[in-house]
């Protein structure tokens, strides 16, 4: 059994036990789907919204080479330095380059997932480097040195309470559990690290081609003082972010807001097109844009699933996963946790670590119906386990459902074994349902169910045959009784 497996396994049974998390989950996630509800109505035709935008990033992630050259050659222009990184490990070096060459020492940062993923913050600390995201979820779960717990709302397990203690131990902020007074607290201590960073590290909602500019949709305001006061920016996004058309951000913005938020717009939509020019106030000296493919690029060559691409990050299918409600997103092991990271993450980090998160989901099609850009998530997941299965399987596996397959493919043949399972029921500790050998971990929690003393074909013959022989008697005292 691989790493990746044991933890989610472990983490998985730790989350579903802790019942006062699983209440304060549920209670962010029932306000959550109130407020959504509410806006979407809001639009004229929401399903018709969900198709535009569908077709939009089809357009742009099946024309991706044409809207990417578009982007940058626009980027340029302006003075903005494009870097091209293949993978995690080259686009960390790139940073650190870009890092070493400005003799810098501190870094502050807005929300990006796209950091996560490649492990930036870790190697950035490894070098002596001071990080510090500046989200106010990201703060706090960097304080309590955890990973996000959902990639919109990366704080949503903590109450009030908790990081109120939090605050207390790490900043010695002496404050109560009053969420006005703690959001002081973390903009006292973030408003000194913006004035003394020497970089700005910001990821991206979207990337428009025709006018070469970034789009960042944040709450606070953070992002905003990211890039505006220190001298060097950093932003890092993945290539699949691309918008073809500036107009198409109308439909996107409050799109991305309804979905990952509730919300009928996010407070603060900032374009960013370049670094400070001539006659400019504010805004970096210098501005480096990080485009990150790490396996993206064969993910866009399988056709099949091609259209997982689509992703905006907003989060609305973890937030009506009923596995994701129950075990929470450090379960996963990666960056990218629910549906949609439980179908991508197989792509991006290897199939034999990580395809058991395509096993883990019920397959109920909340995400398939929640997803703003329509990606049919259920069914990638079913893709994914075809996948699974069809590569570098064991060989015992392989032989037993070629074994499986030959039997059932000849009813007769079938009609002769199945009895055998009686016998086999009694002998076999997984079909037992014995739960004391920790080798079958499916018996750990449920018992097999006892195979039926007779199949119902049996049965039924054994029917028809009593009504047979019933049938004459019947038929001799009708006649006696005339």
């Amino acid at each position: 059994m691989s790493r990746p497996v044991q933890q989610f396994k472990a983490q998985a049974e730790l989350s579903t036990h802790n019942l006062r998390l699983r209440a304060t989950i549920q209670t962010a996630l029932e306000k959550y789907a109130v407020v959504r509800d509410t806006n979407r109505r809001a639009f004229q035709d929401y399903q018709a919204a969900r198709q535009a935008a569908a077709e939009i990033k089809w357009e742009a992630i099946n024309h991706l080479d044409r809207y990417l050259e578009q982007f940058v050659s626009k980027l340029e222009a302006r003075g903005t330095k494009v870097h091209w990184a293949g993978t995690g490990r080259l686009a960390r070096e790139i940073i650190l380059g870009i890092i070493r060459e400005k003799k810098a020492r501190s870094i502050i940062k807005s929300k990006t997932m796209t950091s996560e993923e490649i492990h930036l913050n870790e190697a950035l600390e490894r070098e002596g480097f001071e990080v510090v995201e500046s989200d106010l979820g990201e703060f706090i779960v960097q304080l309590n040195k955890e990973t996000p717990y959902h990639i919109v709302f990366p704080a949503m397990h903590l109450t009030r309470g908790e990081i109120k203690e939090l605050f207390n131990r790490e900043l010695a902020a002496d404050a109560s559990d009053n969420p006005e007074e703690l959001t002081r607290v973390a903009r006292r201590v973030l408003r000194k690290k913006y004035v003394g960073a020497d970089i700005g590290f910001t990821g991206a909602n979207f990337a428009v081609a025709d006018a070469g500019m970034v789009s960042i949709t944040e709450n606070e305001g953070n992002a905003r003082l990211t890039a505006a006061l220190p001298k060097t920016l950093i932003t890092l996004l993945g290539i699949e972010k691309v918008l073809p058309r500036l107009e198409d951000l109308a439909l996107f913005l409050p799109l991305l807001a309804t979905s990952g938020t509730g919300q009928p717009l996010t407070c603060y939509n900032t374009m960013y097109g370049g670094p400070r020019q001539p006659g400019e106030s504010d805004g970096p000296e210098e501005w480096h844009v990080v485009l990150l493919d790490n396996r993206r690029t064969e993910l866009l060559a399988d056709a099949e699933q091609r259209d997982s691409l689509h992703c905006i990050r907003c989060g609305a299918c973890l937030n009506v996963c009923p596995i994701f409600r129950n075990v929470g997103g450090p379960a996963y092991g990666t960056t990218y946790s629910g549906p949609v990271g439980s179908v991508i993450t197989p792509h991006l980090r290897g199939w034999q670590d990580w395809k058991h998160l395509s096993f883990s989901s019920s397959l109920c099609g909340a995400c398939t119906e929640t997803c703003p850009v329509k990606i049919d998530l259920a069914h990638h997941l079913l893709q994914n386990r075809r996948k699974a299965v069809t590569q570098k399987s064991s060989l015992a596996g392989k032989l037993g459902f070629k074994l499986f397959a030959f039997i059932f493919n000849r009813p007769r043949l079938y009609r002769r074994v199945a009895p055998l399972g009686r016998l086999g029921q009694k002998l076999h500790p997984l079909v037992k349902g014995t739960r004391l050998d920790p080798a079958y971990a499916w018996t750990k929690s449920r018992a097999t169910p006892q195979i039926a003393p007779r199949t119902f074909r049996e049965f039924w013959r054994e029917r028809n045959l009593h009504e047979i022989q019933q049938r004459p008697m019947q038929e001799t005292k009708g006649q006696n009784q005339i």
